[in-house]
């Protein structure tokens, strides 16, 4: 199967035509697992940034190897004008439910571009997929846009997209020698066989979302 890159036509096009200074892209990792946090990536784009060439290899991180992921992060933070990577705990999931929670995580990470010089007030936020989630959350009054396989087809929000998804897989690993029978340098807090068996036998850890039916997740790997 052909793999289609991403390309800057709809950000250079939204930045050109419906006068906005800034698109901030955002792009979550996690929404699935049964431990650890949801993240969520921002990656700043302004008019001067959309006319540079994307970075060879960029995709949706899905679509990137593990191996390649880190440096492909890297290269994509070098490139993007700002970016940071908001995140909700598991306690927060399960106090208020993942899509209050993906919206905690996502005004977070909007807040890191902010403290980083990003002005909210000529900029539109590009959320992948087809639910805002952000507006309900965020302080300030928000220009958002659903791009459904936004993390596909907008180089922003790929590079939104590897940069959160390198930073959680990274926070999993750190966490697994705290955890280690639940193998998340592995599984990354996803349902793994190897996972669902470890809580049958072990039960749930503090990090875990235990306001999930987690004995009945399907098996993701």
């Amino acid at each position: 199967m052909t793999v289609v890159a991403p390309t800057l036509r709809l950000e250079r096009r939204l930045l050109r035509e419906e006068e906005f200074d800034l698109i901030i892209a955002l792009d979550e990792v996690g929404r699935g697992a049964l431990a650890g946090p949801v993240a969520v990536g921002a990656a700043v784009m302004d008019a001067a940034g959309s006319r540079r060439r994307v970075p060879e290899g960029l995709r949706d991180s899905k679509l990137i190897t593990e191996r390649r992921r880190p440096g492909m992060a890297s290269r994509a933070a070098e490139w993007v004008q700002a970016s940071a990577v908001g995140w909700a705990s598991a306690s927060e999931i399960d106090e208020v439910g993942i899509m209050r929670a993906l919206g905690l995580a996502a005004s977070r990470a909007v807040q890191g571009v902010v403290d980083q010089g990003a002005a909210l007030e000529r900029a539109l936020v590009i959320l992948d997929g087809n639910h805002d989630y952000v507006s309900r959350v965020h302080p300030a009054r928000l220009s958002v846009r659903t791009i459904v396989k936004g993390d596909r087809d907008c180089a922003s929000v790929s590079a939104a997209s590897v940069i959160a998804k390198v930073a959680r897989d990274a926070l999993m690993t750190d966490l697994h020698p705290e955890h280690p029978a639940y193998q998340w340098d592995r599984n990354k807090g996803y349902a793994s066989p190897e996972h669902r068996a470890a809580i049958r036998d072990q039960g749930l850890s503090p990090l875990h979302r235990s306001s999930w039916a987690i004995a009945d997740a399907p098996t993701l790997f």
